[in-house]
């Protein structure tokens, strides 16, 4: 390099000409693509933190889906880019499997969730839940049942209690326990089953822990989609569901951790 020019000129050249290179460089090393998934939208305030201790693990970045089981199913069946599903029940994925769209031997089950019977009224829920029997007028609101498995626990509670049809008309329903949530926490809705893991950092409101002898268990399992089957990014977090620091947040939240043990 001719530096007659001056040694600050040469100096401008020489850190332009690394700059240059450095970009190039960059540019050929990519960063590991984010992993995608699908998650119940009762898990996702778990999920939101489990990820992010994972991407400060890692350095490998988690983009959150969350819906309705049924309608993540739908998407996944449509082909919706998703790389890992996180359900509310261990059917869904089951279906999947079945279906060639999910890898035989990753299911399992990664919590057991916790049904909630939830108002933001401190005072109108009671700690047996007689409120049932006696809320007169009041409108309930529950998931879609047909579409989430927390929808599908709420009806069974009423039809244990003998209550369906004294609020068949008066339910409102979720398109997803997240949306449940949501029609109760605007006074859309006088009370809600909603999940342990959507109240369980509130004080707010009452509330009354659902025994869980009046419903099915809400065991809700995972699985690695097929497309996704060769990604190590998407095992490594597949695999970190199961790691103890995981395990202790779905505590936190509510939920019973999953023996992670793969389902047949």
């Amino acid at each position: 390099m001719n530096c007659q020019g001056g040694r600050r000129r040469c100096l401008q050249v020489f850190l332009l000409t690394a700059l240059c290179c450095l970009s190039v460089t960059g540019s050929l090393v990519a960063a590991p693509a984010p992993v995608t998934v699908a998650v119940a939208a009762n898990a996702l305030a778990p999920l939101q933190r489990i990820s992010a201790q994972f991407q400060r693990d890692t350095g490998i970045r988690v983009r959150l889906v969350a819906g309705s089981t049924g309608a993540l199913y739908a998407q996944i069946r449509q082909g919706a880019p998703y790389d890992l599903f996180l359900a509310a029940d261990t059917t869904t994925p089951a279906r999947l499997e079945k279906q060639g769209l999910l890898v035989p031997g990753s299911r399992f089950v990664y919590a057991r969730g916790q049904l909630v019977l939830w108002s933001r009224d401190p005072a109108r829920v009671d700690a047996g839940g007689a409120v049932l029997s006696q809320g007169e007028g009041l409108r309930l609101a529950i998931a879609h049942p047909e579409r989430a498995p927390y929808g599908a626990a709420a009806l069974a509670v009423l039809e244990a209690l003998g209550l369906r049809q004294a609020w068949e008309d008066r339910l409102v329903y979720g398109e997803s326990v997240g949306k449940t949530w949501q029609f109760v926490a605007s006074g859309n809705a006088d009370l809600g089953f909603v999940a342990a893991s959507q109240v369980q950092t509130t004080e707010l409101g009452s509330r009354w822990p659902v025994p869980a002898s009046l419903h099915p268990p809400l065991d809700q399992g995972a699985g690695l989609l097929t497309a996704a089957q060769d990604k190590a990014e998407v095992r490594a977090f597949h695999r970190y569901l199961c790691a103890a620091e995981a395990r202790a947040v779905f505590r936190t939240f509510g939920y019973l951790p999953g023996d992670c043990r793969a389902i047949d």
